[in-house]
């Protein structure tokens, strides 16, 4: 139904149309007995005649009054005036993601920031029992303050866990969603989900992680030129590296999304605190960690490696020369790194398993010796190479830029070495 300006629901006067979605229509209107504007969210009357729908909506009302967060929509009210149900829900000044994102990515201290707000949202509605299920950035709102994320109107709550003693002792309850229906917007679904499987919060994290892509590309995860060929992309196929198509991401937030789009929910982030808590540490770090680098083959990576650290050679040389006028041209340097004795590269030492120091003072490389994986450190006026303590199983080092620092993934986890 199309609500026209000055009528009125309860106490609610509307002003103007905002938008509509699948679950209801918005409006800006003013709430007259506390004089402040809000948003009036009425069920279409095209669909008020499904009993399933007016459950479905009925449960947005209760799922987010359950909610009180800094980053999630507020709800103020609940009414029913004639045959419209309605919500009244905090008005919200500024732009959805999806509208900032046609303008392009966001830049990395955005998206870092963005991120760790939407993933705190999901954390407290997870820890409420409460699953999303459409988490997409149309359904993110950008603001002053930061983001809020909207519409629950599609989430479920988590059944608790039962076991075969006390299932007959549990009410009957009617499935809103019978099993093999698939809710939300396929672009941004888990591959569980897309399948008609139950979601619970990784399923969540899966559709952040494809939410995060897009902030740090400007480009969605996944692609098809029809929807049989989108649902196959997202249960078979990888999106291409964020790297490739922003080059200067770092390592760490690269290993935070493959790691969200995992398709299998246990392979996933266990919980969007975690999530979270890497984007912290990785905003935290300075200037957002250290650059990747891109690298297609075994080969490319062993000439970029070569070409960095020829060219790191040529700028001493230059730097030498601008400080000793008259000296001598710059002449190429060339030098073998070798493991120490009784220890063995591993084989994809090259470029992403070896990192140069910022300040040209140091070699980090991962080895093993004896069966044991570690990162080893040079100081490249010497030739002796170290193990370095607590790099057990240790890979894919890189330098914090003021090179004091190594940052490194083992066990699954990222991790930071003074």
């Amino acid at each position: 139904m199309t609500l026209t300006a000055g009528l009125r629901l309860g106490p609610y006067e509307i002003l103007s149309p905002l938008g509509a979605g699948g679950m209801g229509e918005v409006y800006k209107a003013r709430d007259t007995r506390l004089e402040r504007t809000v948003a009036v969210k009425v069920l279409p009357t095209h669909m008020a005649s499904s009993p399933e729908v007016r459950q479905r909506f009925e449960r947005e009302a209760k799922t987010i009054s359950q909610l009180s967060h800094p980053h999630i929509c507020a709800l103020y009210d609940v009414g029913r005036e004639g045959e419209t149900e309605y919500l009244v829900m905090e008005l919200l000044e500024g732009e959805t993601l999806t509208d900032r994102l046609a303008k392009g990515p966001l830049p990395l201290e955005q998206t870092l920031r963005y991120g760790v707000e939407i993933a705190d949202a999901l954390d407290k509605a997870h820890r409420q029992g409460i699953v999303h299920r459409d988490l997409k950035p149309a359904n993110v709102m950008i603001t002053k303050s930061g983001v809020k994320l909207l519409d629950f109107g599609l989430a479920k709550a988590m059944a608790p866990a039962t076991t075969l003693n006390n299932l007959t002792a549990l009410p009957t309850q009617q499935a809103l969603t019978q099993e093999g229906t698939i809710l939300g917007t396929f672009q941004y679904m888990a591959p569980e989900q897309l399948e008609g499987k139950d979601a619970d919060a990784r399923t969540d994290i899966f559709s952040f992680g494809a939410v995060l892509y897009e902030m740090a590309t400007g480009r969605t995860a996944f692609t098809g030129a029809s929807r049989a060929s989108l649902i196959s992309s997202i249960m078979t196929s990888e999106p291409p590296t964020i790297s490739t198509v922003e080059p200067m991401t770092p390592p760490m937030l690269e290993h935070i999304v493959q790691r969200c789009l995992a398709k299998g929910p246990d392979d996933r982030w266990q919980s969007a605190s975690d999530v979270s808590g890497e984007l912290r540490w990785l905003a935290s770090a300075p200037s957002g960690g250290a650059p990747a680098v891109s690298v297609r083959s075994r080969t490319g990576r062993a000439v970029a490696i070569v070409a960095s650290l020829l060219f790191a050679a040529l700028l001493a040389a230059f730097a030498m020369s601008r400080l000793r006028p008259g000296a001598s041209p710059p002449q190429p340097v060339r030098f073998l790194v070798a493991p120490p004795a009784g220890v063995l590269f591993t084989h994809d030492v090259v470029a992403t398993n070896m990192a140069i120091s910022p300040d040209g003072r140091h070699l980090a490389f991962v080895a093993s010796s004896q069966g044991r994986r570690q990162i080893w450190l040079r100081d490249l006026d010497v030739v002796s190479a170290r193990p370095l303590e607590g790099t057990d199983g240790g890979s894919s080092p890189f330098w914090s830029p003021d090179s004091r620092s190594l940052g490194f993934f083992a066990d699954r986890k990222l991790k930071r070495l003074a």
